[in-house]
């Protein structure tokens, strides 16, 4: 009903007796249910003038065949709705994907033993004279530069105080 479980509905009743109270909640109850008897007997009627008119007019042959095409459509299709996902087509694919990952290993296993040999033929075919390297040298490792002290500025001549006479003493 209306898309409710019992949950909903047992809730809906428990507001209905508080709200409206223990005493009219029968009356409440039957009110509703004259009104939803009274909608499904229109509904009821509705869909018999309807199908009275389908009828007259014709369309209940067309109806007919067009359900019996349905039918016949419906049938080749259920043999999809049995599928189980063990099935021959899920089998290939497993056989499929372990052929190319085994055809991927023996790919690089032949990629490997190839530049093995290559590497073999290019050893043999190099001249067996060594060659001496040239001494490596060290790079020189710098010796922390010693602090010099700053060079003494000379000290700059000051003019030479200029001597007054003395006073005479008279």
């Amino acid at each position: 009903m209306f898309g409710m479980g019992w949950a909903e509905l047992m809730i809906v009743g428990i507001v209905a007796l508080i709200v409206v109270g223990p005493k009219e909640l029968p009356t409440l109850f039957r009110k509703i249910g004259n009104a939803v008897g009274k909608a499904r007997g229109m509904a009821r009627e509705f869909s018999r003038a309807m199908n009275d008119a389908a009828d007259q007019s014709g369309m209940k042959g067309a109806m007919d065949s067009v359900n019996s095409m349905a039918d016949t459509v419906r049938e080749p299709t259920k043999a999809w709705t049995n599928y189980t996902p063990g099935s021959e087509t899920e089998k290939l694919a497993k056989e499929r994907k372990e052929n190319a990952d085994k055809l991927r290993t023996d790919a690089a296993a032949r990629q490997k033993a190839l530049k093995e040999r290559k590497a073999e033929m290019a050893a043999d075919a190099a001249p067996k004279t060594t060659a001496k390297k040239p001494a490596t040298k060290k790079p020189a490792t710098k010796k922390p530069a010693t602090k010099k002290a700053p060079a003494k500025k000379a000290a700059a001549k000051k003019p030479a105080a200029v001597k007054k006479p003395a006073a005479k003493k008279a």
